[in-house]
């Protein structure tokens, strides 16, 4: 069995085109899985592992920055990265999102519903010379920082204060700061988004006025953007950018062009600063596709390192002429695990290529290179057990999907990072990535239909992901095991719209 790859944090990345070799990019070539073969009387080949205990980890993590500068961005992507949820997956914290302007809108449309007073929110309710408006909006600021507080007293790890916050008033005394430091073992950090860039501020106000928001509804969009332009102004008025020596904060300039840190401890708050650091917003598009017709899948066998079928050297032919008239003359680069099925598929595509050992598929240990009718004859129990709960079931000598989300945490920092990515992986590779972006739940992802000759292309948006799919019409077994218990499970659909109301009211 081979050893683990090591995760190394690395505050010093800059080189956006070749991730370092520590990552496992470009590094050496392996051949499957080297787990030894036990004799067929063993029984009982894995196991299923838990989720990590963080139950003390606490902290609250308050967003600050002007409207249209991208903390609504920042918060989500964050909350995707760290979060549980209980079905949920990643670094697999229990992370929520109190988002104020939900807060208020949820607020007035009861108000509206109940007594039939609208309230009106447009760019006057936001100035400081609003005496009533002023006092409305802190008292939501605060009932919305007590919820979260709450919430994290019954359980969570992380909760995100979505607002402005845009005063030093509003971060400290009888604010947020004092109100934090009542409570035992919480942590306060404070995140400034800032935006200098022009077509940035443009591009999210433009998003803004023309995504559902219930301010504006009705509304002519010139109307609604001239009004939201006023909003800024009103906040720029007041507007006091985060200078107090003892706060713990980051600020982020341009999403990621550069960052300011100050007082972050420990191993979650680096996590949460490296992660941050990661991120831009230039536009990109990253494309998934397995692997052509491998030999192994036309035999039905499980992992290995086979060559490709003659379909899937079809596929790989013609993947040139796919990519150029959907990608045209953009920059690429390709990614491909180290197994000959994956560098098959992209051999014939003229960009730069980078091998990542930790995109390699799911290791099955002892059951590599066997047919799933082996292995269940070989070892009943534990192929009942893996389709029981097959994201935490382990294969001895082998990989769960939950030990998978951890190897792949790499590729996912990188992925932030970069800009057009096309990677040829394999199934359960491509259901972890794909789960990511478009933030799936544990339950669904290893059911999530990946098909072979197919790319499918995610373009991140503020708040998820659009999707296109092109199939290329080269024949192909079809490998997708469905859930025992519910053949027909269907994968929740994706939406890169954004929520206005959520759940808090």
């Amino acid at each position: 069995m081979q050893e683990p790859e090591p995760i190394v944090d690395n505050f010093l990345l800059t080189d956006r085109a070749h991730p370092p070799v520590i990552f496992g990019a470009g590094g050496p070539i392996r051949k499957g899985s080297q787990a030894p073969t036990p004799p067929r009387s063993v029984v009982g080949i894995g196991n299923k592992v838990t989720k990590p205990d963080y139950s003390e980890a606490k902290i609250v993590l308050t967003m600050v920055g002007l409207p249209a500068r991208g903390k609504s961005y920042l918060s989500n992507k964050l909350m995707r990265y760290l979060k549980a949820r209980r079905s949920h997956m990643w670094l697999e914290y229990d992370v929520q999102v109190f988002n104020v302007g939900q807060l208020r809108r949820s607020r007035a449309r009861q108000k509206a519903l109940q007594s039939g007073i609208k309230e009106n929110h447009m760019s006057s309710f936001f100035s400081h010379d609003n005496a009533e408006a002023t006092k409305t909006r802190d008292q939501l600021a605060e009932d919305s920082l007590e919820m979260l507080i709450q919430w994290l007293k019954k359980g969570g790890n992380v909760g995100i204060h979505d607002a402005t916050n845009s005063t030093r008033g509003r971060r400290q005394v009888a604010k947020i700061e004092a109100r934090v430091a009542k409570e035992k073992g919480i942590q306060v950090i404070f995140l400034e988004s800032v935006c200098n860039d022009p077509a940035v501020i443009a591009a999210n106000v433009a998003l803004k006025v023309s995504s559902g928001d219930p301010d504006y509804k009705d509304l002519p969009r010139e109307v609604a953007e001239r009004d939201f332009i006023r909003r800024i102004k009103e906040y720029e008025a007041v507007y006091e950018t985060i200078t107090e020596p003892h706060l713990s904060y980051l600020r982020i300039t341009d999403v990621g062009n550069e960052v300011t840190l100050s007082r972050i401890n420990g191993y979650l708050q680096s996590r949460i600063a490296f992660y941050l650091m990661n991120l831009h917003v230039k536009p990109r598009s990253i494309f998934f596709s397995r692997h052509g017709e491998s030999q192994f899948n036309v035999e039905g066998k499980i992992g290995g390192d086979s060559s490709l079928s003659e379909r899937g050297l079809q596929y790989a032919s013609a993947l040139p002429e796919l990519v150029r008239t959907h990608i045209g003359d953009a920059p690429l680069t390709v990614w491909t695990s180290t197994l000959q099925r994956t560098i098959q598929t992209a051999q014939y595509l003229p960009y730069p290529k980078l091998t990542w050992k930790s995109l390699d598929e799911l290791d099955a240990g002892v059951c590599d290179a066997m047919t799933y009718e082996e292995i269940e004859a070989t070892y009943p129990e534990d192929f009942a057990n893996r389709d029981e709960d097959k994201f935490n079931y382990r294969y001895r000598g082998g990989e769960s999907y939950r030990d998978v989300v951890v190897r792949l945490e790499p590729v996912i920092m990188e992925l932030e990072r970069q800009e057009n990515i096309l990677i040829f992986g394999h199934q359960a590779i491509l259901r972890c990535l794909y789960a990511y972006f478009h933030d799936l739940p544990q339950a669904d992802l290893p059911y999530i239909k990946i098909p072979l000759h197919t790319v499918i292309k995610l373009t991140p948006k503020a708040y998820g992901c659009d999707e296109e799919r092109y199939t290329l019409p080269i024949q192909a077994v079809d490998t997708h095991r469905p859930k025992p218990s519910n053949p027909q499970i269907e994968v929740p659909q994706a939406s890169s719209a954004r929520e206005y109301y959520g759940k808090l009211a």
